[in-house]
């Protein structure tokens, strides 16, 4: 670890936090309705849908069509996949996918997945790209913020069924939101040398004479929109580890900031919502925290290398340099591998394979957490309020008094629906890789044995589950049974976990608030985030720590005695 390393974490790290205050702040606003420099293009739309944006819809109303046009997005990604080589601009002639990898592709991308069981230049054209998968990146992550959005609702209003309209949100957030900060970025990465064209892929020959396909394409607004809304599909197969995703160190930490900055925004959007500030500021220091602290062991892992390799000569003080990319060092790649999996993106600048067993971990350790830290766009935020209902319900358990939260009395109805969605995770993660394990042909897919192929196989449906789609290396995923389950787990991981959001929302919106009394639980103070941080550390270490005992801790100690797999 070098002061140089920390100044780069700290520049980006107040980069975030700098932009994340204002466009909270402006979040809010689109959610009301008040910002409306492209109102005649939204009205627009809402009359071709027949929409009244006015219409207050109550949960149910609200899910089911979430759902619905989830369910219209997988079904036209499906059939362009799967027809890709009958469409047009694909110069490098690339048949459909087959129906296996088709549907997992299609779920990957609608539940904000982007798991890539395949390599993008080698199997992807175009207009599958551009129509395909990048709406989808947009589609998505407006999902996800439209929930986040009617679930603030639920705890700023009272005696009311209606949690906003779902096509105005999903509206607004696309136009307003999205699609400016997605433009911006794109220019910014076209600026710094990332390829924006639809010429076919270029020809040279190397210095030894031979030759090279070089893959191109429309990359650069792809790349702006798999990070903004914390998609993390990259246009090519080793994502920001190559070099036309993350052509310089100024592109590295772009990305990292556009990964990071709607998520901690939105916990700001909310305080505003909600009519306290100090609410959101609370859970974004708890994401904040466990983004640092993570980074930290992260970068302390692979800064004390590899000793087996330090035993054959090289030099300790260079750490574990294996899968990274040398002009940007550790200092980044751990900053990065903490927001990706914190932030629920899943792109990647570092092969998490090649990590020392430690270092692997802490990624693996934060998507299990329930990816709340700070969580994907939108899903973040509605994720880390259920670990707040929960924590205020231990604390009220702790002192015999109902709990309350935002002035809102939780009760029976809303904990057994929170545990519902937590136990998503653990339930599909771990039910999922416990079946793998024990079926021939998908132990086959692993590349390693040992712990370390145990980590291969907990992370993939880690992964998965956890809406993330990060890899951990050397499995090879596309085949009928890992395309199915995992298309399945993410499926769960996005869908299973929302509903009962949605019905807590529902359940909350409709109680009147009350006001604090002497023995209410201050939910904005230091006392509150410490136990909010200990709630979600005591789930994440009781359900998976036998699991990660067993994989990269077992690893580690194995590593230390001098064997590797």
């Amino acid at each position: 670890m070098t002061l140089i390393g920390w100044a780069q974490i700290a520049l980006v790290v107040a980069a975030i936090l700098a932009v994340a205050i204002p466009l909270g702040r402006y979040i809010a606003a689109v959610a009301s309705g008040r910002v409306g420099w492209l109102r005649p293009v939204e009205t627009l739309m809402y009359r071709a849908g027949g929409i009244d944006p006015q219409q207050g819809q109550g949960w149910r109303l609200y899910a089911i069509s979430m759902l619905a046009v989830n369910a219209a997005g997988f079904l036209l990604l499906y059939l362009i996949l799967r027809l890709q080589g009958m469409l047009p601009l694909n110069p490098r002639g690339f048949e459909g996918l087959s129906p296996w990898l088709a549907f997992n592709t299609a779920v990957s991308f609608v539940s904000n997945t982007n798991w890539q069981a395949y390599s993008g230049e080698a199997a992807i054209s175009y207009f599958a790209q551009m129509a395909g998968l990048a709406v989808q990146n947009f589609l998505s992550a407006s999902t996800g913020i439209a929930l986040a959005l009617a679930v603030s609702r639920a705890f700023a209003r009272g005696g009311v069924s209606d949690l906003g309209n779902f096509w105005a949100d999903f509206t607004r957030v696309t136009l307003y939101v999205l699609l400016p900060m997605a433009t911006v970025v794109g220019l910014a990465f076209v600026a710094m040398g990332v390829p924006q064209t639809f010429a076919d892929y270029a020809s040279a020959t190397t210095l030894e004479g031979a030759a090279q396909t070089i893959p191109l394409g429309p990359a650069a607004f792809q790349i702006a929109i798999k990070h903004l809304g914390t998609n993390g599909g990259g246009f090519f197969g080793v994502n920001s580890l190559h070099p036309f995703e993350g052509p310089s160190a100024l592109a590295t930490a772009l990305q990292i900031w556009s990964q990071a900055v709607i998520p901690f925004a939105l916990c700001l959007t909310f305080g505003r919502i909600v009519g306290d500030l100090r609410q959101g500021r609370a859970l974004m220091l708890v994401m904040l925290g466990f983004v640092l602290v993570a980074t930290l062991a992260i970068y302390a892992a692979e800064a004390s290398g590899n000793p087996i390799m330090a035993a054959l000569g090289v030099d300790p003080a260079q750490g574990n340099l294996e899968g990274k990319d040398v002009r940007f060092g550790l200092a980044l790649a751990s900053l990065f591998t903490a927001t990706t999996t914190g932030a629920s993106c899943g792109a990647v600048n570092a092969m998490f394979s090649s990590f020392t067993p430690l270092g692997g971990l802490v990624p693996m350790f934060l998507i299990q957490l329930g990816e709340v830290l700070p969580g994907g766009v939108g899903s973040g935020l509605y994720g880390i309020l259920i670990f707040a209902l929960l924590a205020v319900f231990v604390a009220g358990l702790m002192v015999g008094r109902t709990p309350e939260y935002l002035g809102k009395k939780i009760q029976a109805r809303e904990i057994k629906l929170a545990m519902l969605a937590v136990l998503v995770l653990p339930a599909t993660i771990l039910g999922f890789t416990a079946v793998s394990l024990v079926l021939p042909q998908a132990v086959a897919s692993l590349a390693h044995a040992g712990p370390h192929g145990l980590s291969e196989m907990l992370y993939a449906y880690t992964s998965a589950s956890g809406n993330n789609g990060s890899a951990f290396g050397g499995l090879t995923a596309d085949t009928p049974w890992l395309n199915t389950t995992l298309g399945i787990a993410m499926l769960l991981g996005r869908f299973a976990y929302v509903v009962p959001v949605m019905a807590i929302a529902g359940s909350l919106a409709a109680k009147v608030k009350s006001p604090e009394g002497p023995g209410t639980l201050p939910t904005h103070g230091p006392l509150f985030a410490g136990l909010l941080a200990g709630v979600i550390l005591i789930l994440g270490g009781l359900q998976f720590l036998p699991s990660l005992a067993l994989g990269p801790l077992a690893e580690h100690f194995v590593m230390l005695a001098g064997q590797t797999f």
